[in-house]
């Protein structure tokens, strides 16, 4: 007889719901199993015939870590086209091409970690180069189109799971684990959390991943943001991934817990469903979590809760319907289509700032093209490897013919000697090709090795001239007449041996140190001095070579005779994405480097127009004075020198738009730690100083005209149109901006605000009428009275055109909205982070699972003020719930001290609260505005106040 076949278990029965099959398979998973899940190496549980898993693929402007790719321009340049549809087109291409690449290499993932929608507040943020824009609703509606075409359009199964990256209010690399955001409730939920938002509940987004920082005095893994908002913002099972190292940096070196077993039940409870710690080892966390549950830390549920989410995006992505995911055979990859696409990306990037006249070049002038980017397709971290290049050189070479270009890279050439007087010696290569690095592919890039196969330099009579580069604060790079950087492998010696600098730790790098008659040569990486040994030269401790540097030619004489045979010059400057601004590592300046400027001049001075093309992933302060004209481009990817000639040509007009605003000066910059976009009148948003170039600017070749706004209420919100004519003499596309702002309002709120926009293209004398239908929650704020959203009666200016300062047409409209309510401070306690103002203060964490409190800075001292405060018919008892030690003094604002309460001898710790009372001066009365003044190391939570 033949035995029967086993009945298909119901988590293998697609005709069942999802819920029902996850719950069937959990029930058939061991807690070992379980367990072993909630790392991001997730292991085969072969009894089951289910695979392993593993969280995070990079993903961010194409497949990244895993050798060759289709590579589209940087985030900030997907952000600044402004185009929606490209974007979810960029998205879609993406994702196809990581299932391709998953069909031949399983180490792909398909829970992608991408996009980044951390805000571009500030334009020093190392990372900057990884967001889409200041503004909250243009980041939102990017992170929505490139989403939505990670995900597909299938109805049930997912070609890719997107994570968003990084909860939450996180814009610095200094210190960035252990630093904490201060945000209080109105930039929250007004600012952060709305990029958020919306991606979340347009169904788009498998997940998030926190932020290495804290915000509030808590850090991003353990924050109650994750329950109280992010999944109350969608009815999915969403898959929160912990940043690489983060939950052991809860003990590690944020102290923020005793134990690991702490930590991770803690991180488990407020939302982390997947661990990435220790590489592919799960060891560490699973034993981590054995120990919290024996320590009555975890529940079983608590596992089966976070299990139930990573399995929910795995039964999405098809892994359990292999026969019906209409995604499993797509093979599409480096195709025509794709081609065309980075193409269309690069130039839909480009956003001309400046032009006076001298854009589009004539046909048949002769350009001089110069400056350290001029030649380059410069990559970023989280790239993939190239399949295809195109450099700004070879583009123009293209379309204005070899014999019409004229080039100079700018780098200085310098021999270095050694104090007996011979010469750093490059070595002659072997023939043997090799790859670029991360051809190969790699899960984690960090870890990939210097060459050690090349023989080291050596010291020689016959030096070998360099090309040297300062990339700003002294930060050098060295490269051989072969094109191969310098570098130091783990072995400590130098070798010519790196196509492009790069690497986690960057080992291109170095720092001329004057010391005495000569230089010191320290290699960054290490941070070792260089030495010269019988068997070769490397940075090592021990006694350093004194270096003689010796100048065989300065870049700007390069550039001065290349631009006195040209008709034009186009000088392109900016910067390397793995130096000086990166992950890690914050910028310290807007300004451009010295060695850039010392170019720039040359060119200017040289005679022909000179044409600024910035080539960067932030913005910088440049002085534009008599330049006829800038441009603007992230690194473009693959297509970038093509895009870029064929703007500078006229085959294609500019339509890119600045998604940040572009400050003039370093002193216009807030601190990089001030997250307080409101009261440090940062962004576009409440900047009130005169930008360089504003947000949203950009110029074309056309010119266009807006007309026929009209605005009308209706019962859900406000119907704007307006009429957008190309008034010039060539098809062009325009970004058609709304802005909007509150008349008088009783509290602090945006200069302007974008509500909406749209790119479109129009033909010479074509007219079009946009339609923007507002639902009246654009036009609130977050009422830290009442603790929600409102909508303020009154009148609110609304403004369309071609950019926040460049306004065509405004007109107003009135809407009954909410009238505002006194706060109930008799009734209920005041929140001390609810505050309207403050001084000298920041928000941290009332206790480690939730609530806020407010300290002095440093334990000196600050004060907080409360505007409209409802003392009824009077008040006799003041209460305030405080830890630590110190002084509170509440007053009227503008009148006396009602009462002053310490706190002499210490709390036991920070989250010790006691409450403290004392009686008021008077029995005050009415609606006042209080004041809080708050001394010493203290902790105020909140006040109470006793009719």
């Amino acid at each position: 007889m033949t035995a029967p076949t086993p009945p298909t278990p119901p988590f293998r029965d697609p005709a069942l719901p999802f819920a029902e099959r996850i719950d069937d398979l959990l029930s058939r998973l061991t807690l070992d199993e379980r367990t072993g899940f909630l790392h991001q190496f997730a292991p085969a549980v072969e009894r089951l015939g289910v695979a392993a898993f593993r969280t995070g693929q990079e993903a961010l402007h194409g497949v990244a870590w895993m050798g060759p790719a289709t590579v589209f321009p940087q985030a900030v340049g997907l952000g600044a086209t402004w185009n929606e549809d490209l974007v979810r087109r960029v998205g879609e291409a993406v994702s196809r091409e990581a299932r391709t690449i998953r069909a031949r290499d399983e180490r792909v993932g398909l829970n992608v970690w991408s996009p980044t929608v951390n805000l571009l507040r500030h334009p020093l943020w190392g990372r900057n180069e990884e967001g889409y824009s200041e503004d909250p609703r243009l980041t939102s509606a990017i992170a929505t189109a490139y989403t939505r075409g990670l995900r597909g359009d299938h109805p049930v199964y997912w070609r890719t799971a997107p994570v968003l990256k990084h909860w939450l209010a996180h814009n610095n690399e200094t210190r960035r684990d252990t630093t904490s955001s201060s945000v209080r409730p109105r930039v929250l939920h007004e600012y952060d959390l709305r990029a958020f938002r919306d991606a979340v509940a347009a169904g788009t987004v498998a997940g998030v991943m926190p932020a290495y920082n804290l915000v509030n005095g808590r850090p991003n893994h353990v924050s109650p943001y994750l329950r109280e908002h992010l999944r109350a913002w969608t009815g999915e099972e969403l898959l929160v991934c912990s940043d690489a190292g983060a939950p052991s940096n809860l003990v590690d070196s944020e102290h923020y817990f005793d134990t690991h077993e702490e930590a991770t039940a803690a991180a488990l409870r407020a939302g982390v469903d997947s661990f990435t710690d220790h590489g592919a080892d799960s060891s560490r966390t699973v034993a981590r979590i054995k120990g919290a549950l024996a320590q009555g830390l975890l529940s079983e549920e608590d596992v089966d809760t976070a299990v139930r989410r990573q399995l929910s995006v795995r039964f999405r992505l098809g892994e359990f319907d292999p026969g019906r995911d209409p995604n499993a055979a797509e093979r599409a990859f480096d195709t025509p289509e794709h081609r065309a696409l980075a193409q269309e990306a690069a130039e839909q990037a480009v956003v001309l700032l400046k032009n006076d006249g001298l854009l589009p070049l004539a046909p048949g002038a002769r350009v001089a093209v110069v400056g350290l980017l001029a030649d380059e397709c410069k990559l970023d971290w989280y790239s993939g490897s190239l399949i295809h290049r195109s450099t700004p050189l070879e583009g123009l070479y293209e379309r204005f013919g070899a014999d019409r270009v004229e080039f100079a890279e700018g780098v200085d050439r310098v021999l270095l000697r050694t104090s007996t007087g011979a010469f750093l010696h490059v070595p002659p290569a072997p023939d043997a090709p090799q790859a670029a690095r991360g051809e190969e592919g790699a899960l984690d890039p960090a870890l990939l090795a210097g060459r050690t196969d090349l023989p080291p330099l050596v010291a020689a009579p016959d030096g070998t001239e360099l090309a040297l580069v300062d990339w700003g604060d002294g930060v050098l790079t060295l490269r051989a007449p072969d094109g191969r950087y310098l570098s130091v492998a783990d072995d400590g010696y130098l070798r010519a041996s790196a196509d492009q600098p790069g690497g986690w730790i960057v080992k291109e790098t170095f720092r001329l140190e004057p010391h005495g008659d000569g230089h010191l040569l320290r290699h960054l990486g290490t941070g070792h001095p260089v030495r010269v040994t019988a068997d070769g030269v490397r940075a090592a401790e021990g006694e350093p070579e004194v270096f003689g540097l010796v100048v065989t030619e300065r870049g700007e004489d390069a550039v001065a005779r290349a631009a006195a045979a040209a008709d034009v010059v186009v000088v392109v400057a900016g910067n390397d994405p793995h130096i000086n601004g990166r992950e890690t590592e914050d910028r310290t300046t807007l300004r451009l480097p010295a060695h850039q400027e010392r170019l720039l001049h040359a060119a200017r001075t040289a005679g022909p127009p000179t044409l600024l093309a910035l080539v960067s992933a932030y913005p910088y302060a440049v002085e534009p004075g008599d330049l006829p004209a800038v441009l603007w481009t992230a690194h473009g990817g693959q297509a970038a020198g093509t895009a870029l000639a064929r703007v500078l040509a006229g085959d294609v007009s500019p339509a890119g738009r600045l998604p940040q605003t572009w400050y003039a000066d370093d002193a216009d910059l807030p601190e990089l730690l001030d997250y307080d976009v409101i009261g440090g009148r940062q962004t576009y948003l409440y900047f009130e100083g005169t930008p360089l170039f504003p947000f949203g600017h950009g110029l074309s070749y056309a010119a266009f005209a807006y007309g026929e706004l009209t605005a009308d209420v209706t019962e859900s919100g406000v119907r704007v149109a307006f009429e957008v004519t190309n008034t010039g003499a060539v098809t062009a596309d325009e970004v058609a901006q709304l802005y909007g702002r509150a008349v008088d309002p009783s509290v602090p709120r945006p200069r302007r605000e974008l509500l909406g926009h749209r790119r479109v293209s129009l033909a010479p004398g074509e007219s079009t009428r946009l339609l923007f239908d507002l639902p009246l929650s654009v036009f609130a704020f977050w009422d830290v009275a009442v603790g929600r959203w409102r909508v303020e009666p009154g009148a609110y200016e609304l403004l369309a055109g071609a950019s926040s300062e460049d306004v065509r047409l405004s007109t107003t409209v009135t809407l009954e909205g909410e009238p505002g309510a006194p706060r109930p401070v008799v009734e209920n306690r005041l929140v001390c982070a609810d505050f309207d103002e403050q001084r000298g203060t920041e928000i941290v964490d009332r206790t480690k699972e939730s609530g806020d409190a407010v300290t002095p800075l440093g334990g000196k001292d600050g004060e907080l003020l409360y505007r409209r405060c409802d003392f009824g018919a009077g008040v006799r008892e003041v209460s305030v719930e405080v830890s630590g030690s110190g002084t509170v003094e509440v007053a009227l604002d503008g009148g006396p001290s009602l009462a002053s309460l310490s706190l002499e001898a210490p709390t036991a710790d920070p989250y010790a609260y006691v409450t403290l009372t004392a009686p008021v001066d008077g029995t005050p009365g009415g609606v006042r505005d209080v004041r809080l003044r708050v001394r010493g190391a203290l902790r105020v939570a909140r006040v109470g106040f006793t009719a």
